[in-house]
């Protein structure tokens, strides 16, 4: 599994940026474009890197001041028809869909997590489906909003702003699971109460026999037992590069289900309802979030325990002086 690395450089600091990546086992091609970059000014440094060499470079790249003079940027080779590449893996410790690339993840984390329209509008259509699974005790509408829902986005980025100190990324991502709640709740509530003046449903619907969605009003030890799991597994999809394992997240955790039930608690006047329903939501929250913290924190630990790929930058500078 590779990564490019495309390197904007400051001619000055060239020499330095090819003996980083030529020190280092896990980089399979190297190329230099003179003077291709325009804005910054500089060169343009191209590198296939082993994705377990990526982090290491990233950090020694930043470490020379690349990040404040030129740029960095990932990009995912899908497929490296090359001796090169397969020899760049074999002498890079570790298995490059365990490695975690943290740049990447904070940057990933960063940009699904913001307060943006499109991810109110994707919230707020979830909770609204949620809300006529509820009604109509559809487990199918059900596992649909909990797919559809964005929040695991902030709250891994919030996890990942608090393990590495980055409090503007976790504002912003509080700010958009609080925002984002409030307003999905707020619009879920004043449609259920239009369908309630329309005659469509009365406040019998809070005491209804509800088999396929009761659950989301009872939680329980095994609701902190799925939010932990989700957190984890989340985590693990994130920086695995394995988004697809998300869906399972999503599908196992009802945080937007637990929200639409507060909405149709507060149209129809059920305090009790509303009380176990967002009980439910701060159970699945905190379960998540505390779970993506440990176990980013363990995965830091044991990635840092792996040999380096990546030599000292003084090391890597002092053999060329």
């Amino acid at each position: 599994m590779l990564l490019q690395l495309r390197v904007t450089v400051p001619s000055d600091r060239t020499d330095e940026v090819l003996a980083l990546f030529a020190h280092c086992p896990g980089t399979a091609h190297l190329a230099v474009l003179p003077g291709a970059s325009l804005a910054p000014a500089g060169d343009l440094v191209l590198a296939d890197v082993a994705r377990e060499s990526a982090d290491g470079l990233v950090s020694a790249l930043r470490e020379l001041g690349i990040d404040r003079d030129g740029g960095i940027a990932m990009v995912t080779v899908d497929a490296a028809v090359s001796s090169a590449a397969r020899r760049a893996e074999e002498r890079a410790p570790g298995d490059g869909a365990d490695a975690v690339v943290w740049e990447q993840v904070v940057r990933t984390t960063e940009a699904d997590s913001s307060l943006s329209v499109s991810y109110l509008a994707f919230l707020t259509i979830a909770t609204l489906l949620a809300a006529v699974a509820i009604i109509n005790d559809s487990a199918v509408l059900l596992i649909g909003a909990m797919v559809l829902g964005p929040e695991f986005a902030p709250l891994a980025a919030l996890a990942v702003a608090t393990l590495h100190g980055r409090r503007a990324i976790a504002r912003q991502a509080g700010a958009s699971l609080v925002v984002g709640f409030l307003v999905a709740i707020g619009v879920t509530s004043v449609v259920v109460l239009s369908g309630r003046a329309l005659g469509w449903f009365g406040t019998e619907l809070l005491t209804a026999d509800r088999p396929a969605t009761g659950f989301i009003t009872a939680p329980d030890r095994w609701s902190v037992v799925v939010a932990v799991l989700a957190g984890v597994a989340g985590v693990l999809s994130l920086t695995a590069a394995k988004s697809g394992a998300l869906v399972g997240v999503f599908i196992s955790v009802t945080t937007v289900p637990a929200a639409a039930d507060m909405a149709v608690a507060t149209a129809l006047g059920g305090g009790a309802e509303f009380v176990r329903a967002a009980t439910q939501l701060g159970i699945n929250l905190a379960g998540i979030l505390v779970a993506a913290l440990a176990t980013l924190a363990l995965q830091r630990a044991v990635w840092h325990r792996m040999p380096r790929t990546v030599p000292p930058v003084e090391r890597v500078t002092g053999a060329r002086g």
